[in-house]
């Protein structure tokens, strides 16, 4: 019972290792999905913010664009007749804070200070020479030192001709380039090579410092970018990372749950039967009868043994006892009678050569087996006698004596498995009516040792030949204990003492073996 506790213990381990396992994969699987998330998140919103900032100044550009093809008719005209349409349209687009109308290659009016002559390609040459439409500066004539944009529209395409807008790019980047922290720390507006920073004054490059991350994002309407400066988004990501442990440890625990509940059939003791019966991991062995007189092989002992590859080789008497528990012995029984009639061919054909099959009592009930044998074994038209061993791991219902009877009339012989131990009782031997009592190797293993079981031998032994049973003894494994059994008159004997149990395709050559040794 320890042993098998031991195995359904091993089970339950590892169904806790299973299900453990599969939560530390759910629990790091989500993680891992929320950090990449978060990280998606992040970097979807910095792109976001850069297009979003682009529409914006693409939609102030656009009507200054647009005013300022509906004034070039202005240029080349006189500058005191033109003033106060400059004005007037400054006041209009209000982010604009000076206009310049140039002909020749010379800004000749100004909206601010009226007629001027300062030559454009000298002062601009970005603009006039190089084709530029924007350009970032400083502001020389009327708020000295700050930053604007000038904003070129040509008349000619010599460049000599058109109109130039200054914008209060200063006033106008700090509303449009307003930060959304904390994936954007910095925003800057570029143009030709030149770029202004949210909340900087001055012109000047900007460069992100060792723990940033830029985006870039480019307008496809005018000459600017933006650059967006932030913290990593995987360094983000992980920072709000442990305010998603709470569900993923959820998510792992229920998970976890429902493993280890799903995993209960699977890795139950009646599961493996079940799955070791269909993969065939079961194999019948079986041990010789000896003859205690003649030295002979009267007959087998069919075994059963069971090769787990998950948990290796197990003892009978551990998964007997589970299998009867869990109602999965009838299987067993049946695949041994199956085994048994394949193999048939390969064991002596005589009526005085026995099989015995281990039967639990519960396979008497509803008379089941004898439906099992009328199925299986007689349709093979064995001339071998067929020996039930019954075993006493449950007392014989008393309804069952029916089915006992019906054995004997069919020709198939009853024995007492481990007599004296279990359930036994001397009431067996009048109600059941066995044709065979197996002495115990327990009582077997006190010859010569312990007296007191040495003499409750000799009472079964005695009794057994009052009766006219006859006495198989199990677990002989010395020269001693077969003399001592064989001066008493036990008819068989059963041990390591004349062979291990052996797989059944092994049996032929050791019978040949045997007989050859009897014979020299």
């Amino acid at each position: 019972m320890q042993v098998s506790q031991q195995i359904v213990g091993q089970f339950r381990r590892k169904r806790l290792l299973i299900a453990s396992i599969v939560a530390a994969l759910v629990l790091i699987l989500t993680l891992t999905f929320r950090f990449f998330e978060e990280k998606g998140r992040i970097e979807q919103q910095a792109h976001r913010f850069a297009n979003n900032a682009i529409q914006r100044f693409d939609r102030m550009f656009s009507p200054l664009d647009v005013s300022a093809n509906n004034t070039l008719a202005l240029v080349g005209l006189d500058c005191a007749d033109v003033r106060f349409p400059l004005v007037e349209k400054m006041a209009i687009l209000q982010t604009v804070r000076a206009v310049w109308l140039i002909d020749n290659d010379t800004i000749y009016c100004s909206s601010i200070y009226g007629e001027r002559a300062i030559s454009f390609s000298t002062s601009y040459p970005e603009l006039a020479v190089n084709n530029q439409r924007m350009l970032l500066t400083v502001d020389n004539h009327l708020l000295k030192g700050s930053p604007v944009l000038l904003f070129w529209t040509p008349k000619s395409l010599d460049n000599r001709a058109g109109i130039l807008q200054v914008i209060n790019i200063e006033m106008m980047s700090n509303y449009l380039l307003e930060l959304t922290l904390p994936w954007v720390e910095r925003a800057v507006l570029n143009v030709s090579g030149k770029s202004l920073e949210y909340g900087n004054p001055l012109i000047e490059n900007a460069v992100p410092s060792e723990d940033e991350v830029s985006y870039e994002e480019a307008s496809l309407r005018y000459p600017f970018s933006i650059t967006l400066f932030g913290p990593s988004p995987v360094r983000l990501a992980l920072v709000n990372l442990p305010s998603q442990m709470l569900l993923a440890l959820l998510l792992s625990l229920l998970t976890g749950y429902i493993v280890w509940l799903g995993t209960a059939n699977r890795m139950s003791i009646a599961w493996q039967i079940s799955y070791g019966l269909s993969a065939r991991e079961f194999m019948v062995y079986c041990q010789p009868l000896i003859n205690a007189r003649t030295g002979d092989c009267d007959g087998i002992e069919l075994l059963l043994r069971w090769n787990n590859p998950r948990q290796g080789w197990i003892q009978p008497d551990v998964f007997i006892p589970m299998a009867e528990r869990q109602n999965l012995i009838a299987p067993l029984t049946r695949f041994v009678i199956n085994e048994a009639v394949s193999y048939l061919p390969q064991l002596p054909d005589s009526p005085n050569f026995y099989i015995a099959i281990n039967v639990a009592a519960s396979h008497f009930r509803d008379r089941a087996i004898l439906d099992d044998l009328h199925r299986l074994w007689w349709p093979a038209n064995p001339r071998q006698q067929l020996v039930v061993e019954l075993t006493e791991r449950d007392a014989l219902p008393v309804v069952d004596q029916r089915v006992v009877s019906h054995l004997h009339k069919i020709g198939v012989q009853l024995a007492i498995d481990d007599f004296g131990t279990g359930h036994s009782s001397l009431a067996y031997l009048k109600t059941l009516n066995p044709d065979v009592l197996k002495i115990d190797k327990i009582f077997t293993a006190a010859i010569g040792t312990d007296a007191i079981n040495a003499t409750v031998t000799d009472m079964v032994i005695s009794l057994a030949q009052r009766l006219n049973i006859r006495l198989v003894a199990e677990g002989v494994e010395t020269a001693e204990q077969a003399a001592y059994l064989r001066e008493r008159g036990v008819d068989t004997l059963q041990g390591y003492y004349y062979a291990r149990p052996m797989p059944m395709e092994d049996f032929p050559e050791w019978l040949r073996q045997h007989k050859l040794a009897l014979i020299a």
